[in-house]
């Protein structure tokens, strides 16, 4: 079984000397067209709600968007953009650029059931432990996992007192080393296991679901791994208990994951966009403390977005991913609201 994306294949050491291919300093030029288009969708009276592509029309930074998307499926599967300046603009203005560059990469799709195709990445006091924990509401750890789509774009508003560092894998680079160190461990990891839905799941499903950690499509690889999605499917007793054999698997990709050779750390700053192909790169985030003043807390912007040139998927990706061709709309969560674009608002209902 041939893989064909070799150049996502990277360890930390690798990545860290190639920075200057995912690693990218916006120029005057293209802050000032991110600013056009922000003042002129202003004018016209859009919100993220009414905001459409044309709507937020660019110039220099096109070009940036295209080699975004091909490094993305393509080459490392990882790109950073730095330099806006958070401070010159009020939150809303920021939310807005975010949304019109992101309406231009790709589509976002919900990032829970309760619909928020612009979300908020800050510390609202959830436990990442509870039956229905979403990291990105907590300031505790974030171990290696992807999220639940194509791709996962950030964008840096406030930056933690301290902690909250970044911390990214190449999956593939992981399914290479266990290949190399437990090929029998390896053969498990492309068979089901149970998952959780976490309370995300459609009206009507079963709260569980079986899913691979690994796939390969047309020479395509993908991994899709959330170890606590699947711990947590052991809570329900129709479940099949995991083996000793597939919870050394897990532990496995998170021993390696978490060995400083196969993982690159970066700190974030204010003005980062981050974007991450899911299928290609694990992400991890340390804890962090808030500063006091609320204003200054650590904040970032989240948007899950399918991209026109996404990778076909293996059937046994379906229940997330449930368009498999190149291309579609796909992942997320189904919404039982609708879908919001103000800022996140946390409930334990």
């Amino acid at each position: 079984m041939e893989i064909l994306d070799k150049e996502a294949n990277w360890t930390a050491e690798q990545l860290n000397a190639r920075q200057d291919e995912w690693m990218e300093t916006l120029t005057p030029a293209q802050l000032a067209d991110l600013d056009n288009a922000l003042q002129s969708a202003k004018r016209a009276g859009h919100d993220c709600a009414s905001l459409t592509r044309e709507a937020f029309p660019l110039d220099d930074m096109l070009p940036v968007i295209e080699r975004i998307r091909d490094r993305l499926e393509n080459g490392l599967g990882l790109h950073v953009l730095r330099g806006v300046p958070t401070w010159n603009y009020q939150k809303p203005d920021l939310r807005l650029m975010y949304w019109g560059l992101g309406l231009h990469l790709g589509t976002p799709v919900s990032q829970s059931r309760n619909g928020d195709l612009l979300g908020d990445v800050k510390n609202f006091n959830i436990d990442i432990k509870s039956h229905r924990g979403r990291g990105y509401t907590s300031k505790q750890r974030l171990d290696f996992h992807t999220d639940s789509c194509d791709v996962v774009a950030l964008f840096v508003l406030n930056t933690a007192m301290q902690g909250g560092l970044s911390m990214l894998a190449s999956s593939l680079a992981i399914h290479d080393e266990i290949k190399r160190t437990r090929p029998d461990l390896l053969e498990l990891l492309y068979q089901p296991f149970y998952w959780s839905w976490r309370e995300q799941e459609p009206p009507g499903d079963l709260p569980y679901y079986p899913q691979p950690v690994y796939t390969v499509e047309q020479g395509r690889f993908s991994s899709r791994f959330v170890p606590g999605h699947i711990r947590n499917g052991q809570r329900y007793p129709d479940v099949p208990r995991l083996t000793d054999a597939q919870v050394e698997a897990i532990n496995l990709i998170e021993t390696i994951a978490n060995d400083p050779r196969f993982h690159f750390a970066m700190m974030f700053q204010p003005g980062d966009f981050q974007f991450l192909n899911n299928h290609l790169i694990y992400h991890a985030r340390t804890d962090f403390e808030d500063y006091p003043e609320p204003e200054r807390c650590r904040h970032l912007l989240r948007m899950w977005l399918s991209v026109p040139n996404s990778r076909p998927l293996s059937p046994l990706m379906s229940t997330i991913f449930r368009d498999r061709t190149p291309g579609a709309v796909r992942g997320g969560f189904p919404s039982r609201v609708g879908t919001h674009f103000y800022e996140t608002r946390v409930t334990t209902d």
